[in-house]
């Protein structure tokens, strides 16, 4: 690679975890930043040109189908987007020699683990969404473009949807509420990804030599069930003077076949981050370091 600064092309700009890459990828090389409406990506011949047009040096992929449930019954869709999309980026990215990064998920495997899974893991998805990712993974690693894939799990933030939002949104209008408490996992900052991005591109723009390329977790620390997560959600908002007609103490843990959804859920979502680390020397942060600050951002939206 050169020493110069990389030309970066951004697809899906003004997603969840694009939103944050539009921030964290301005201070690590010229980015082009495209959303969902500037370029359909399930219209490869499209999508390659304007990869071919732009000439980058590195293409950040942060597009997905992300409606899990939705997934169950729009199977082509869901696989257009994560799985042939991330294909045709692989393989022009391998034809001009530019690197990609790419993000999939804990539904790629089967959640039965008692403990953290590691990239060297035999995937087993569960769902359409789970196999879609899976898909796009494995297309990826089979074309030969110099590939970063992040696995991460739970992403939340201050912008789009998500979880923190629907559980605020939730605490004004309702007096009690139920959240599953037998699925666990470590809800990860979307800024936090984009942080992260933004730390391995500019090592692997500087000492191209210590590159180390295909799955890596990335996720925060610790793990905490989807109980606990809406309990301090809501003891935060508390602490924070927001005005709720649901308190933290109100909120009922049920298992989760008392909230049946169609596309099952990993019971255990928790990804082992040790490779991340060993390779980039990144240290992640506990899942509720960057919670106070999303949920101040979002009580003030």
């Amino acid at each position: 690679m050169p020493n110069n600064f990389p030309r970066i092309v951004l697809l899906g700009a003004h997603g969840q975890v694009g939103h944050e890459l539009q921030r964290a990828l301005a201070c690590v090389g010229e980015l082009h930043s495209l959303t969902r409406a500037q370029l359909d990506i399930c219209d490869s011949v499209t999508l390659r040109q304007t990869l071919r047009d732009l000439a980058p040096d590195i293409v950040v992929n942060a597009t997905a189908w992300t409606a899990v449930d939705k997934a169950e019954s729009e199977v082509d869709a869901a696989f257009a987007v994560n799985a042939t999309a991330p294909q045709v980026m692989a393989e022009t990215c391998a034809a001009l020699g530019a690197v990609l990064v790419h993000y999939s998920t804990d539904y790629v495997f089967d959640g039965q683990h008692s403990t953290p899974y590691r990239e060297s893991d035999s995937p087993a998805p569960q769902s359409v969404y789970g196999r879609s990712k899976l898909a796009g993974e494995q297309a990826i690693l089979a074309s030969g473009a110099k590939a970063l894939i992040f696995r991460t799990s739970w992403v939340y933030g201050d912008f789009g949807g998500n979880f923190v939002r629907t559980i605020l949104r939730l605490a004004r209008e309702r007096k009690t509420l139920s959240v599953v408490a037998d699925q666990i996992g470590a809800p990860t900052a979307a800024s936090l990804i984009a942080d992260v991005t933004a730390a391995v591109l500019r090592q692997l723009w500087q000492c191209p030599e210590q590159a180390a390329w295909g799955v890596f977790h990335l996720t925060a620390s610790g793990a905490v069930s989807w109980h606990a997560f809406a309990c301090e959600i809501v003891r935060l908002a508390q602490q924070q003077g927001a005005s709720l007609a649901l308190d933290a103490a109100a909120i009922a843990a049920i298992p989760s076949s008392e909230y049946p959804v169609p596309a099952p859920r990993p019971a255990n979502s928790r990804l082992d981050c040790q490779r991340l680390q060993q390779h980039y020397g990144i240290y992640l942060p506990s899942w509720s370091h960057a919670l106070p600050a999303v949920v101040h951002s979002l009580l003030r939206q």
